[in-house]
C-alpha cells in the first residue's frame, strides 16, 4: 500500500508540474500575440490623433467595406495569359488610350507570339502574397528615411524609373516586381519580376523583340532597343483590369490611371496586407519625384486625375484596408 502511495503521489506531482508548464506556456503565448496585436494596430492612426468618435469611426469603416466590397472584383484577372480572351468592347476601349491602329486579330496574333517566348504562369508566383510594400516616385520620399521599413515586405513593387542608388536610406534597395511601359523601361536584376503594362499593341511587339532581335520602332520618347531582365519572370497586365480600375475604381475620371494607381490596385489583389509609400503631392501641392528639383511650381498629373486617385488612396487607408506612409 505504501508503495502504491508513493507511486500516486508521484504521478500527482508530475501532473502538478505538467500544468504548471502549460499554464506557463499558455501565458507567455498569450502575452507574444498581445505585443503583436499592440504593434498591428499602434501603426494604424488613432482615435484621438484624428479626432473621430467610435460612431463617426465606425461609419467611416462601413463606407470603406462597402467601397472595397464593390470595388475589389477578384474575377478579374490581373495578370494576361494565353487563355484569356479579349472582348471587343475592351479592346475597343484599351486602343483608344494611345491611338492604337490596328484591329483585334492583330492583339491576339501578337499575344499568341507573346507566350512562345515568355511563360504564361511562374512556379515562383504564389496565389497571394502575405505583405507588400507599393513604392511610388513621390517627392515625400525624400528624406523620410523608409528604406529599412520598405525592404522588410514580402513583396516590393517599383515602377517607371525608380532610382534607388543614391536613395537607399529613403527608398530601400529591394526590388521584387518593377512596373514599367516601353518608354518608362530600365534594366532589372535577375531575380526581379519584369510586369508591364500595355497601353497598345507596339507595347507587345516591343516586350517580345526587347528580348530577341531587338526593337526598333518609334514612339512618343526613346525606347530602349534591348533589356536586361529574366524572362521567366516577365508578367503582363491584362487590358481587362486596366479598364475595371478605371471604370469601377476611379469612375471613368480622367483619361485613365495612372501606372501608380494601377500598381495599387494589383497590390489590393496579390496581398493580404498592402503599404503604400512614395504617393501624392509635396507639403505645398506640387506633383513631382524623389529623384528630381522641381523647376515647374504647377507641375500636375496630366490626363491621370492625381488628387482623385490620392483621395481614394487615403480613404482606404482611414478604413484600414492599407497601410499609407506619407513621408515629409
Amino acid at each position: 500500500m505504501l508503495v502504491r502511495w508513493k507511486s500516486f503521489s508521484s504521478n500527482k506531482a508530475n501532473s502538478s508540474k505538467m500544468n504548471e508548464w502549460k499554464t506557463t506556456v499558455f501565458l507567455l503565448c498569450a502575452a507574444a500575440v498581445g505585443l503583436l496585436l499592440k504593434a498591428r494596430f499602434n501603426k494604424w492612426p488613432s482615435l484621438k490623433d484624428r479626432n473621430l468618435s467610435w460612431r463617426e469611426l465606425e461609419t467611416e469603416l462601413s463606407d470603406v467595406n462597402a467601397l472595397l466590397g464593390h470595388h475589389l472584383r477578384r474575377s478579374v484577372e490581373p495578370f494576361l495569359s494565353a487563355n484569356i480572351s479579349l472582348f471587343q468592347e475592351t479592346f475597343n476601349w484599351w486602343k483608344q488610350l494611345q491611338r492604337e491602329k490596328h484591329d483585334l486579330n492583330c492583339y491576339k496574333s501578337t499575344v499568341q507570339k507573346l507566350f512562345e517566348i515568355f511563360p504564361p504562369t511562374s512556379k515562383a508566383d504564389p496565389v497571394r502574397y502575405r505583405t507588400c510594400a507599393v513604392v511610388g516616385n513621390s517627392v515625400n520620399l525624400r528624406g523620410a528615411a523608409y528604406g529599412q521599413l520598405i525592404d522588410f515586405h514580402e513583396v516590393i513593387i517599383r515602377m517607371n524609373g525608380a532610382p534607388i542608388q543614391g536613395h537607399e536610406e529613403d527608398v530601400g534597395v529591394k526590388t521584387t516586381h518593377h512596373v514599367m511601359y516601353p518608354e518608362s523601361a530600365v534594366d532589372l536584376n535577375n531575380s526581379t519580376r519584369l510586369v508591364l503594362f500595355p497601353f497598345k499593341i507596339q507595347d507587345l511587339q516591343w516586350l517580345i523583340k526587347a528580348f530577341t532581335t531587338g526593337f526598333n520602332g518609334k514612339s512618343y520618347v526613346k525606347v530602349k532597343s534591348k533589356i536586361k531582365a529574366n524572362k521567366d519572370l516577365v508578367k503582363v497586365i491584362n487590358p481587362t483590369f486596366m479598364k475595371y480600375v478605371h471604370e469601377v475604381w476611379m469612375k471613368k475620371k480622367g483619361s485613365y490611371p495612372s501606372t501608380g494607381f494601377m500598381a495599387l490596385v494589383l497590390a489590393l489583389h496579390i496581398c493580404d496586407d498592402v503599404h503604400v509609400f512614395g504617393y501624392g503631392a509635396d507639403s505645398n501641392g506640387n506633383w513631382s519625384h524623389y529623384w528630381e528639383t522641381l523647376k515647374d511650381k504647377k507641375l500636375k498629373t496630366g490626363l491621370h486625375p492625381g488628387q482623385h486617385e490620392y483621395a481614394l488612396i487615403q480613404h482606404l487607408a482611414n478604413g484600414r484596408k492599407l497601410k499609407l506612409y506619407k513621408g515629409l
